[in-house]
């Protein structure tokens, strides 16, 4: 563990749990619904599954409240704390030249624009 109460360096935690110990979501649940509407990214790629494993140095992007969030992750919680506790384990990164609506910095994956450009009438 280190000082600040959060693992060590190389370990890892489930990225919904990790929302609910930095109260992004007051549940897994909620967290997991986060996922599926892929309203979260780790690394600019789209998390896919709540097990996902979050490092430190991981770049998070997700939308809460209607608003975009960009965060980098200093340390990892043991447990789901205050929110000024919560706050000493990551720190919010300059988001000013983001797109306010979300447009640009969560477009759909490559997957699904790939597939909707294979729908027949579709002008590509």
């Amino acid at each position: 563990m280190t000082a600040a109460g959060g693992k060590a360096a190389g370990s890892t935690i489930r990225i919904d749990r990790l929302l609910v110990y930095l109260r992004f979501a007051p549940t897994r649940s909620a967290a997991l619904r986060l996922i599926e509407t892929h309203a979260l990214r780790r690394n600019r790629k789209h998390v896919l599954r709540g097990a996902e494993q979050a490092r430190i140095g991981d770049v998070l992007t997700l939308v809460v409240g209607g608003r975009v969030r960009v965060i980098e992750l200093l340390a990892l919680p043991d447990r789901r704390g205050s929110p000024a506790l919560a706050r000493t384990h990551y720190r919010e990164v300059d988001g000013d030249n983001l797109d306010p609506k979300a447009q640009m910095s969560l477009a759909p994956s490559p997957v699904v624009a790939d597939m909707q450009g294979d729908e027949p009438g579709n002008p590509s």
